[in-house]
């Protein structure tokens, strides 16, 4: 084996983990890949026999081509969002059978939400935490990417660390009582059943929900995002009772917990993903963006 199939060889070993962390750094399965390809293009320009530990070389320059994706794609984050609307690109997988390397990307309990959390952060800050806390990157390491202290790095993952604490959400661990919730919803939904849909909600809920306004118009009653039981239970009856003949729904994995994919005549419509805490909903993000949806292909839920 030559010098370049070994460097292969051990770039490949390391995809999955350097994936995990792109997937946490940006919330977009696309952009992740893009930074994971970066990073070996970095590291075929780069004299390999000077790396001395292969694995943290290639997970602080992942890191820091995230943090350079970050910071330019703020200004069209603030054109393409409102900020609270903002819903991550979810991993999806069928109940019963989800794919290893997507296990590895949620990991953690990897969930919507957080990614929700993490997208509040300073691209600093998120950086600091994701690979401190998530994958155990001394700050020292660290420190050199966000041009800081070790010191003032660690603050900066204090910082995230509290904001995640007191915002996200924890689901619970049991799918089977996840999907009992999920189902009365999508049951009291499509009746249209105000009362039930307020019963199996968290009273201070959170529904988020990004769509794209060129390939499918939003009524202007619909909200990207509401707060309160009431509130998002009159928006799910308003589209339980507007589904179509057309409109299947299938429950499937989405970031590891129990989710939901609606397609409508075949073609994937839309990937909601459900925080469930202590027995009742807590968070619903939607994504029918098609343009972040494109990886999922929902014929895989019937195989």
């Amino acid at each position: 084996m030559d010098g370049n199939e070994w460097l292969a060889e051990r770039f490949t070993h390391d995809t999955g983990r350097l994936r995990a962390v792109a997937y946490r750094m940006l919330g977009s399965l696309s952009e992740a890949d893009d930074a994971v390809q970066e990073a070996w293009l970095r590291l075929s320009r780069t004299d390999a026999d000077a790396i001395q530990n292969l694995s943290g070389w290639l997970t602080t320059v992942v890191g820091r081509v995230c943090l350079d994706m970050l910071r330019s794609r703020a200004a069209r984050r603030e054109d393409s969002y409102d900020g609270e609307a903002y819903v991550p690109e979810p991993v999806v997988d069928r109940h019963g059978a989800a794919d290893p390397e997507h296990q590895a990307l949620t990991a953690d309990s990897v969930g919507l939400a957080l990614l929700v959390v993490l997208e509040a952060l300073s691209p600093a800050e998120r950086l600091a935490f994701v690979l401190h806390d998530m994958f155990g990157v001394p700050f020292e390491e660290i420190a050199p990417v966000v041009d800081r202290t070790p010191a003032a790095t660690r603050q900066l993952a204090s910082r995230a660390r509290r904001r995640v604490r007191g915002s996200a959400p924890t689901p619970d661990a049991d799918l089977a009582r996840q999907r009992a919730v999920v189902e009365a919803f999508l049951l009291a939904s499509r009746a249209g059943d105000f009362d039930a849909l307020v019963a199996v909600l968290d009273p201070d809920v959170v529904l988020r929900s990004e769509y794209d306004p060129e390939s499918a118009p939003v009524p202007p009653s619909v909200k990207r995002y509401l707060r309160g039981a009431r509130k998002v239970a009159s928006q799910a009856a308003l589209f339980g009772r507007g589904a179509g003949s057309g409109t299947r729904t299938r429950i499937a994995l989405v970031n590891g917990a129990i989710g939901v994919v609606t397609t409508v005549d075949g073609r994937l419509h839309s990937v909601l993903g459900f925080t469930v805490t202590d027995g009742r909903i807590a968070e619903i993000d939607i994504q029918a963006s098609p343009e972040r949806l494109r990886h999922v292909d929902p014929a895989f839920l019937d195989e």
